[in-house]
């Protein structure tokens, strides 16, 4: 069975799926903020999504993070290491790429155990 949440016309926020979560791309609301304070919301609102399953960042089985551009690798990662638990640091890709709205300096969509 496949249980869905936020489900829209074009797609829904996270699923579920034999005991693994599967989150949309999470992207910043405030893109005035630079890429750490773009980094620590989208963190949050992944944060947030994890718990509303009964999971959280532990238990992420893989993270794909895309980045508008790659000078802002160093400053995402120094958010992504104090958030990331240790002895917990999933499999992840990094990415540059074009992102659907140019003020968004960061999207990350993540898997995770339920």
């Amino acid at each position: 069975m496949i249980k869905r949440f936020e489900i829209g016309t074009r797609m829904s926020e996270m699923a579920i799926h034999n005991g693994t979560v599967y989150l949309a791309g999470q992207v910043a609301n405030d893109t005035k903020e630079d890429i750490q304070g773009q980094t620590a919301q989208v963190l949050a609102a992944v944060d947030a999504l994890l718990a509303r399953v009964g999971s959280d960042k532990s238990k992420i089985l893989m993270t794909q993070i895309f980045l508008a551009d790659l000078v802002d690798f160093a400053g995402m990662n120094a958010v992504w290491d104090a958030w990331v638990v240790t002895g917990h640091t999933p499999p992840r890709a990094t990415v540059q790429a074009a992102l659907a709205k140019p003020e968004w300096k960061i999207e990350i969509v993540v898997t995770a155990a339920v």
